[in-house]
């Protein structure tokens, strides 16, 4: 039976107590051959503190943590530097003195490590005097590891006096790393994002992103083959426990975990603590996104007046992917560097991204945060439980379906302000998403877009809304725009939808129905 390594971020622990390690040690290896100065962004709970712990053993020259890895034929030397790993997490940054103290601990610790007596006043020149410490003593350069290097400004994106004042922090830090560097092997630092990664980095310009290298695209996280080579009997055992065929069960949790893409082009990856905990427990559960619950995420995008749809139609340019100003922030690159959209598509001629969720987990978890905001609680409209929506399109009933739903918009309390259209838009999508239906908002045809098109087993469903007009004229449109085009040679039931909803109350005024 195979040993899932839930949680363990330790690399020592996971090769000596017989858990399964996903080999990226020749990944390590050309890090280490090719280059000096590295950093990597990914999403939480993506393996990026295994990778440092790996690389920190690498470095250490514990070669008897390795045997049976790739990396074991690659390295003859296996020369032992001097490790200094800092990690920025298990803090919350909310006053002035967090940071400092933060960094003053984990400076005393190496300190007294190495025999340092007088404690120069800054924590950048303590920073510095350790770094020389350690050549002296061990006469060898340093290797500096540095996790979750920006959590003190993502923590205070709404908070300018705290995120500038950790910024200036960690600028002057950092800086140590290139003002030392006859003194540095290796350095490499990780984060969730790159916000703050422009201002921070400003005194360490010579840092080699790798975010969105191909070769390193599964740096973190599980490819397709990897899933195939080292977890095969896992899934085999998960298949048998669900009453599904093993393919299936390879199926099923790639639609639910798959789907990560780093750079255009690249293999796909699984988030590995998804992943794992599926496998371990033998559910296809939504385990990732409830130990990351994006609040800040979902208050930004509040704020912002995002039109929820349009985060999965629009063309990206590289530089919303790679936003690194934390004063002017897009939500579009926020959603991407944390993990909750990927690249779907990439087209070479204009040098553009489409983006769309990574997998199923993350849409549904996504999706549930923002009903939060655009629902009423399911105990307050039971009457118009989600369940009763999709049973009136299952049964082919528009009419139960709009009254259900002109009384569902009815008993809004409009918490979540900004333009009405917009307004209007986001809870039809959120609502409709978490219908679970085949539902599409603005489907694209070649003479336009549906506003709403839902398909069931029997019936499809053209959705068409009008602000402040009679729903006739959103009939037209489907008419004159050919929407059901595509549906002529279907033997399904095709039902037309014209609503009108008004800008002022925010509500559904009337609808027509035409089969």
């Amino acid at each position: 039976m195979l040993k899932y390594p839930i949680g363990i971020q330790t690399f020592e622990e996971i090769r000596n107590c017989g858990y399964v390690y996903i080999d990226k040690t020749a990944q390590v290896f050309r890090l280490a051959s090719e280059g000096k100065y590295y950093f990597l962004s990914r999403p939480r709970r993506f393996g990026k503190s295994l990778l440092l712990s790996t690389l920190e053993a690498y470095f250490q020259g514990r070669r008897e943590l390795f045997q049976g890895l790739a990396i074991e034929a690659l390295e003859k030397e296996w020369t032992e530097y001097p490790v200094l790993r800092l990690d920025l997490g298990g803090e919350v940054y909310n006053a002035m003195d967090v940071l400092e103290n933060k960094l003053g601990q984990t400076l005393e610790v190496w300190e007294q490590m190495y025999g340092i007596g007088k404690i120069p006043p800054s924590v950048s020149s303590r920073f510095t005097e350790v770094i020389s410490a350690a050549v002296r003593k061990t006469g060898r350069k340093v290797v500096v590891l540095v996790d979750e290097y920006e959590k003190p400004i993502v923590d205070n994106l709404g908070n300018k006096e705290l995120k500038e004042h950790f910024r200036s922090t960690l600028q002057g830090f950092y800086s140590v790393i290139k003002s030392q560097d006859s003194n540095i092997r290796f350095a490499f630092l990780t984060g969730v994002s790159r916000i703050g990664h422009m201002s921070i980095f400003s005194g360490l310009n010579n840092l080699n992103d790798i975010s969105m290298d191909a070769p390193y695209a599964d740096i973190c996280g599980i490819s397709e083959k990897e899933l195939r080579d080292f977890l095969d009997d896992g899934v085999r055992a998960m298949a048998a426990a669900n009453g599904i065929s093993t393919e299936e069960c390879y199926e099923r949790l790639k639609r639910m975990y798959d789907g990560y893409h780093f750079c255009h082009g690249s293999i796909g990856v699984y988030n590995p603590f998804s992943l794992l905990l599926a496998m371990s427990k033998k559910e296809f559960g939504e385990y990732w996104y409830s130990t990351a619950t994006p609040s800040f995420l979902v208050s930004f995008l509040m704020q912002e007046n995002v039109n929820l749809n349009d985060l999965t139609l629009d063309h990206v340019r590289p530089r919303i992917l790679t936003g690194t100003n934390a004063e002017i922030i897009s939500p579009v690159t926020l959603l991407y560097q944390t993990g909750y959209l990927t690249i779907r598509e990439y087209f070479p001629d204009t040098n553009e991204y489409l983006l769309g969720w990574p997998n199923r987990e993350v849409e549904s978890g996504f999706t549930e945060s923002l009903a939060q905001l655009y629902i009423p609680k399911e105990e307050e409209v039971s009457e118009f439980s989600v369940n009763r929506f999709s049973q009136d399109l299952r049964n082919g009933d528009p009419e139960m379906f709009m009254q259900r739903l002109k009384a569902f918009m009815a008993d809004n309390d409009y918490h979540v302000q900004g333009k009405a259209e917009l307004y209007m838009q986001n809870t039809m999508y959120v609502f409709l998403k978490l219908l679970g239906q085949r539902v599409e908002v603005e489907r694209h045809t070649a003479n336009g877009r549906i506003d709403i098109l839902i398909q069931t087993d029997r019936f499809v469903y053209i959705i068409e809304l009008k602000r402040d007009k009679d729903p006739g004229n959103a009939l037209d449109q489907i008419e004159t725009k050919g929407y059901e085009w595509p549906f002529q040679a279907d033997s399904r039931k095709l039902f037309r939808i014209g609503v009108s909803f008004s800008t002022k109350t925010r509500r559904i005024e009337e609808w027509k129905v035409e089969e």
